[in-house]
């Protein structure tokens, strides 16, 4: 018997012990993922349809969710993130009291804020700072900070040498805010600010011409507050963003 005992605990070896799924790994039923859907969704996370399937616009607000607090950046549903949504507070915008969108580079996420502060969130991904050929030149891809207006659009795909970019919302130049096929979880694109595919009409209906955007990180904050008290400051700024000689090409994403 004693043997028998031994072979037994033999096989069972310390690795599929410790394999064994912790309680906060654990998968979440539909109900919970409803849940989750719900409470990300008045915290101002964007996630599609309030409906227990976890689909690409609940994960993309979970995503948002986990660069916004900090968190491992993987895009998991399980207890251990359920139970942080259920304790976390909305994100808040650098500024109030005037509508325009928010592009976080240290966090990677885009806000879109209303009059009272209420904000939408999405993931996006922006220039990497890597270095890539266009037109037979070296460039960097690099997402210029600063205080913009969506001077121009466009509906549908734009196809251009570096790829092809969904409902368009240009901020500067060649520099867009548009959807793309992926989405990475760090900085990946040419200079463009990409969100997600499952987002981009409705992002696109929202980011009017005129819309300010302001694009930062840790460092760099341009306050709009100007541009929204004094429509005269905006619309020349809007003249001189959508001027040819200002023009880049536009076939960045």
């Amino acid at each position: 018997m004693k043997v028998l005992v031994f072979c037994c605990l033999a096989f069972i070896s310390p690795s599929s012990i410790f394999a064994a799924p912790q309680r906060g790994d654990q998968a979440l039923n539909r109900v919970q993922i409803k849940e989750a859907e719900r409470r990300l969704g008045e915290l101002g996370y964007w996630t599609g349809a309030v409906d227990g399937q976890f689909d690409p616009g609940s994960e993309s607000a979970l995503i948002a969710f986990q660069k916004w607090e900090g968190r491992t950046i993987n895009g998991k549903l399980t207890l251990a993130e359920l139970e942080a949504i259920r304790s976390s507070s909305s994100p808040k915008a650098r500024e109030v009291g005037y509508p325009h969108v928010e592009v976080d580079l240290d966090h990677q996420v885009l806000l879109i804020v209303n009059e009272q502060g209420d904000v939408k969130v999405l993931p996006v991904s922006t220039g990497s700072n890597a270095t890539y050929m266009d037109h037979g030149q070296e460039s960097i891809a690099y997402t210029p900070r600063g205080r913009f207006l969506v001077y121009d659009k466009t509906f549908g795909w734009e196809n251009g040498d570096l790829g092809s970019v969904y409902y368009a919302n240009y901020i500067t130049g060649g520099v867009a805010i548009h959807g793309f096929r992926t989405v990475p979880t760090k900085p990946a694109s040419h200079g463009c600010i990409r969100i997600p595919m499952f987002a981009a009409r409705k992002v696109s209906k929202l980011l009017t011409l005129g819309t300010i955007v302001l694009v930062f990180d840790n460092v760099t904050f341009v306050s709009g507050k100007s541009w929204a008290e004094n429509p005269k400051l905006k619309e020349a700024a809007l003249v001189n963003g959508g001027a040819r000689d200002y023009l880049y090409v536009r076939e960045r994403n």
